[in-house]
């Protein structure tokens, strides 16, 4: 299991008092009202970075970290993977899951055949469809839907799903 889940990412600078323009990679975006602290990944360094303001601007979340005051500070910050650890990550509904524990997770049918690998899951207006790649074959979509996905199990790395008809 990931121990740090992904929030965000810096796409550029906003203004010149060092606030960062973020294209949120959370169901939730409201959720950065909340987070006092991320881990900011460069793809050289991982630093601790602590929040001082957050707003929102269109789909972008506007991020200001303490001790960074100038666009100087934050320029070279461009690109880089916001991180919370998992115990400041959003409390999960029944049946929720974070997408990337799902990952990597055997699909099995309800006979126990073994169907695929979760290789995706894609985010669409009505519900959640996973990706589900089949060696040797096409991949397979299937909607995130309790008549189609029967059972996760986490413990046991293993999705069982009922393969409706007209989806393979």
């Amino acid at each position: 299991m990931i121990s740090e889940l992904q929030v965000g990412v810096i796409t550029q600078t906003h203004g010149i008092k060092g606030e960062v323009k973020v294209f949120p990679t959370t169901d939730d975006a409201s959720r950065f009202k909340e987070l006092r602290n991320v881990i900011m990944d460069t793809g050289r360094e991982r630093l601790s970075m602590e929040i001082e303001n957050v707003k929102f601007f269109k789909q972008y979340v506007i991020v200001k970290f303490k001790g960074y005051d100038s666009i100087n500070d934050v320029e070279k910050y461009k690109t880089a993977k916001l991180y919370v650890t998992r115990e400041h990550a959003v409390r999960l509904k029944k049946d929720e899951y974070f997408v990337a524990d799902l990952i990597g997770m055997r699909v099995v049918t309800e006979e126990g055949e073994p169907f695929g690998t979760l290789k995706d899951v894609m985010v669409t207006g009505a519900n959640d469809v996973y990706v589900v790649e089949r060696e040797g074959m096409p991949e397979v979509l299937l909607p995130a839907i309790r008549e189609c996905i029967r059972n996760v199990d986490m413990e046991q790395g293993v999705i069982t799903v009922h393969i409706m008809e007209g989806l393979v």
